[in-house]
């Protein structure tokens, strides 16, 4: 069974007001939506983390989208011609 402990924070009351909006408006505590929301940008550095750790290990490897093809891809997510993921195109000699 997970246990919580109390920890206290301060925050500007603008954003304490907008906490205490959302909560309510969500019927939660205060404290719940405080709790949730720095879980979720603690998943999200963690992964954050992670994933810059797996680029620098596929590019210790030698192995490399190069940004042609990268920014080719992205220029056009949304379109009615969207490209697969790039493949690598970049490999170590």
């Amino acid at each position: 069974m997970a246990t919580s402990t109390p920890f206290s924070l301060r925050l500007d009351p603008e954003l304490r007001t907008r906490l205490e909006a959302e909560a309510k408006q969500a019927d939660r505590s205060a404290s719940y939506m405080a709790a949730k929301a720095i879980k979720t940008f603690l998943d999200a550095q963690r992964s954050k983390r992670e994933a810059i750790a797996t680029a620098i290990s596929q590019t210790d490897a030698g192995d490399f989208i190069s940004s042609e093809k990268m920014s080719d891809w992205v220029n056009n997510w949304g379109t009615d011609n969207e490209q697969p993921d790039p493949k690598v195109d970049i490999t170590k000699s």
